[in-house]
């Protein structure tokens, strides 16, 4: 009888040698250049990588800083917030009609959760040893997918943004201004203007421009408060012939002409 690799014959019975049996592993050294430990080696080469990679991060933000945006105001409809740049992808999706609305769970939990668990599960359906992306097709195909997706929908995200009308908003181009909240035509402006033109009389974007370089008197201030201008329809002001008149007052002895000074010398309160 033959004796098999690795086996001898211990008396009447085929057991192993046991000195294959307490073989100890090949040195890493068997094998140059196709393995390595992972620590210390394959781990250090990992943190050099991902600290070249975050010092360069750093820099290319410390070089392009992006504006920051004035603070939220509820009454500014016309304000359309965008989520981080990670997120804009799942902002896209849910501006589909089957991922919105009444669909919304589709859109936040139903694809997400679907797209996510595809990836969990690729391991288990390609379970083939290869390492070469030809040689894992259904792990590299549902990879791709996801990248390519993300992409494309973060891209539509970002075409579809007028980032100069979204510059406005801008911190840098906030106006520091502050109004006499004791005077009298405040609260009428707080009531019928405020919610377009802003609280310190700097416009909101989309709505209504500032009124800080108004040069109109204010008669003509009272007529296009019941009147209307351009955009501006008829009948927005609501209140009695006093309170316009206050709040003609109010807007001119608040606004600042180039000279620094109100828009009416004569205007008497």
């Amino acid at each position: 009888m033959h004796r098999g690799k690795g086996m001898k014959f211990v008396g009447d019975s085929r057991v192993q040698d046991k000195e294959q049996r307490n073989t100890i592993p090949k040195d890493y050294s068997e094998y140059p250049g196709r393995t390595e430990a992972f620590w210390p080696n394959y781990l250090l080469k990992e943190w050099l990588v991902g600290a070249v990679f975050l010092i360069g991060f750093l820099c290319y933000v410390a070089a392009t800083p992006v504006a920051l945006e004035q603070q939220a105001d509820p009454n500014n409809a016309a304000y359309i917030p965008l989520p981080d740049w990670y997120f804009l992808f799942l902002y896209e999706l849910l501006k589909f009609e089957f991922a919105a609305a009444e669909y919304v769970v589709i859109g936040t939990v139903g694809i997400p959760g679907l797209a996510f668990g595809a990836l969990l599960l690729a391991p288990f359906l390609d379970t083939k040893p290869g390492r070469r992306p030809s040689q894992r097709p259904i792990a590299t195909g549902m990879m791709l997918i996801g990248v390519l997706a993300t992409i494309w929908l973060t891209y539509e995200s970002v075409v579809a943004v007028d980032w100069e009308t979204r510059e406005e908003y801008s911190v840098d181009n906030m106006v520091e201004h502050e109004v006499d909240e004791t005077h009298p035509g405040y609260e009428v402006y707080a009531q019928n203007c405020m919610s377009c033109h802003g609280g310190d009389l700097e416009g909101e974007p989309g709505l209504g421009p500032d009124l800080l370089d108004l040069p109109t008197p204010p008669d003509a201030i009272m007529e296009i408060a019941v009147e209307g201008i351009g955009d501006m329809p008829a009948g927005m002001f609501e209140g009695t012939d006093e309170e316009l008149e206050q709040l003609a007052n109010f807007i001119v002895e608040n606004t600042e002409t180039d000279d620094g000074e109100g828009g009416d010398e004569d205007t008497e309160e």
